[in-house]
């Protein structure tokens, strides 16, 4: 493999996974892709501090996105990655954890490929196992989780879906980009056969400053996130591994509170 930082190499693409936000948890070959760039373009969902190891004279352009507003369609972020490789720049296309998890990582590369160039890929820890491992989350364990599944909970096409087998005894299912439909999530679940009771926690902000972890039953999953005012970026984990976690226990919390309130009347 040709190093990321042989000079003669221009006019490229570096795909890389930026992890799930803490910047120390970037891998060695990222930070090298980094230092190489004359353009980065980034998602919003990074911590800006990433950027840092970035030339100071590189370019830097931002093309974050947002539910229901995009600074840039996909079409477009394509066409620009491939208009600055043609003009001779190295170009890091950073994104988010790992760029194949969710990240349309592969129609980066599907179109730079038909563009005739050369792209890389540097993979990222994803915000799965990063924000995991933040809230002492095992996603499998020998005695309560020997698969785990991941899934997109966007609310389009939700009830098409099949997660049939994906969720219950022994499984962990991962779900990102779910917060907004947690509660129509905890449905389907359940009308698929898992259990009103099973342990679901939620990871919101994974390794960023102001990160919280938080379980409750998946009959509750909805209802908790909004007291608790949850927003994105956030990851759902089912299964009975959540309950191995630090996540704070929001399910009793807010039946002791409910309590108190009633002897207060």
């Amino acid at each position: 493999m040709v190093s990321l930082l042989d000079p003669e190499a221009r006019g490229r693409v570096i795909l890389v996974g930026a992890g799930p936000g803490d910047p120390g948890l970037l891998t060695l070959r990222a930070v090298e892709a980094l230092k190489s760039a004359d353009v980065v373009v980034h998602d919003g969902l990074i911590d800006m501090r990433v950027l840092d190891f970035a030339p100071a004279e590189a370019q830097r352009i931002s093309v974050a996105k947002k539910r229901d507003r995009h600074t840039l369609s996909q079409d477009a972020i394509n066409a620009l990655i491939i208009a600055h490789v043609k003009a001779g720049s190295v170009v890091v296309r950073l994104k988010g954890g790992d760029p194949f998890v969710f990240g349309r990582g592969g129609e980066e590369v599907e179109a730079v490929r038909a563009a005739g160039l050369r792209v890389d890929v540097v993979p990222g820890v994803s915000s799965a196992l990063g924000c995991a491992a933040e809230a002492m989350l095992p996603l499998t364990h020998r005695d309560w989780s020997s698969a785990v599944s991941f899934v997109a909970g966007t609310c389009q096409g939700l009830t098409e879906q099949n997660w049939a087998g994906l969720a219950g005894q022994g499984r962990t299912l991962v779900i990102y980009m779910g917060v907004t439909c947690s509660g129509l999530i905890a449905d389907k679940l359940m009308a698929d056969g898992v259990a009103p009771d099973m342990p679901v926690a939620v990871l919101e902000r994974g390794t960023l400053e102001g990160s919280r972890a938080m379980r409750t039953l998946l009959a509750d999953l909805g209802d908790m996130v909004q007291r608790e005012k949850v927003v994105s970026p956030a990851i759902i984990v089912v299964g009975e591994v959540v309950m191995l976690s630090d996540a704070e226990n929001r399910l009793h919390a807010f039946a002791r509170q409910a309590e108190q309130m009633e002897i207060q009347r």
